[in-house]
């Protein structure tokens, strides 16, 4: 079929500015279809990429050097950009239900709109924490965070919860950025259920040292039940101090979603086919945290929906086309690098491959704005 034979008039929306998304608006940036209208659905005009959050976090990236123009990289790509939320989906007559009231139709529909925090474990983490996700809001928060506690009488002790990579990487980010800048003590804490999930013995070995070595007390076995305005407490009754409290743990589905008959998996998320479709719905697409492929399941981590989005790209055109879809298996083992704010980085692969050192972060950084210069 000659490309955009058939493509008059059709419309293919994009709900969400997450990585996927941003991948997908490159590839028709390089290669537009032709009488094709694009439109994308974000709540901000910029877009963070989280592998480098860790890094602004610790003073190492500057907050412009984070973030993803989505209102360039949609003109870019010849889409339109709608400042807004998405708040109901009616599969049935495919149209999309906008904060505010206004109405989408479309031909095509791919959604990448992340996770929710899921706080319903621990008592008062509304209140009296900072969550990661989503990062906007962190870093609106962050930055009066950073302004109390470098006041005379602000924080000193803080307790990161969330055991996983983004909690680790989160305690060292942390402390990387105080230490530098206090001379009073510094306390950091790291509170995780099970330690480091997913991560290898030997890159095991190399974080222990090296949240040692930068004074980070660890707390595993032991899960953070309730948060209040003194510290963290513990399923084991423990109690640890702390003026400031940053949760980065398990995710859970936008609410949106709740209310669509599309298929889930038994979490809630948007369950999807190697083609990246809905399992019950040809028309729609679901990338990154907020669908799960369940033939081939893998953590929530921005690693996968950035393999995704070529993926996605491909099979968006070839939908529009009306042509076979392209099918992917996600990879199971892949490059993990954790920088520890001292310059190095610890990095794995697989079940054995460990290192770390300052070249461990050079490769990190390389890899990090080699991503994002693409979109420059």
């Amino acid at each position: 079929m000659t490309p955009g034979a058939d493509n008059a008039g059709k419309q293919l929306l994009l709900v969400g500015g997450g990585h996927a998304h941003v991948l997908v608006l490159e590839a028709f940036a390089r290669n537009p279809e032709p009488r094709l209208h694009i439109t994308l659905v974000s709540k901000d005009p910029l877009t963070p990429y989280s592998g480098m959050l860790p890094g602004h976090l610790a003073g190492t990236y500057a907050r412009d050097e984070i973030h993803i123009d989505l209102e360039r990289l949609a003109r870019a790509g010849g889409a339109r950009l709608i400042r807004g939320e998405a708040v109901g989906f009616d599969a049935g007559n495919r149209r999309v239900r906008l904060k505010g009231g206004q109405v989408l139709s479309y031909d095509i529909l791919s959604i990448d709109i992340g996770i929710t925090p899921d706080l319903s474990g621990i008592a008062g983490a509304t209140e009296h924490a900072l969550v990661v996700k989503p990062i906007g809001s962190l870093l609106e928060r962050w930055d009066r965070l950073v302004e109390r506690a470098l006041g005379p009488d602000g924080p000193r002790r803080f307790a990161i919860v969330g055991g996983g990579a983004a909690g680790i990487c989160l305690a060292f980010a942390v402390s990387a950025f105080f230490r530098t800048r206090m001379s009073d003590p510094l306390h950091v804490s790291l509170i995780g259920e099970s330690g480091a999930p997913g991560i290898n013995p030997g890159m095991r070995e190399r974080i222990a040292r090296a949240l040692k070595r930068r004074r980070i007390a660890v707390h595993t076995g032991d899960s953070a039940v309730s948060i209040d305005e003194d510290g963290v407490t513990l399923a084991s009754g423990q109690h640890v101090p702390a003026d400031a409290v940053l949760v980065s743990t398990h995710g859970a589905p936008p609410p949106v979603l709740a209310g669509t008959g599309w298929a889930k998996d038994g979490n809630g998320f948007l369950a999807i086919r190697p083609t990246l479709q809905i399992l019950n719905d040809d028309a729609v697409f679901a990338a990154g945290d907020c669908a799960t492929m369940v033939a081939h399941p893998r953590p929530k981590a921005g690693v996968f929906a950035v393999r995704q989005g070529p993926v996605l790209a491909r099979n968006l055109r070839r939908a529009i086309r009306g042509e076979a879809l392209e099918r992917t298996i996600p990879q199971r083992d892949h490059l993990m690098l954790i920088a520890t704010g001292d310059g190095r980085a610890i990095g794995g692969r697989g079940r054995f491959l460990a290192f770390e050192g300052r070249l461990a972060w050079r490769l990190k950084d390389f890899i990090d704005r080699r991503f994002m210069r693409r979109f420059a």
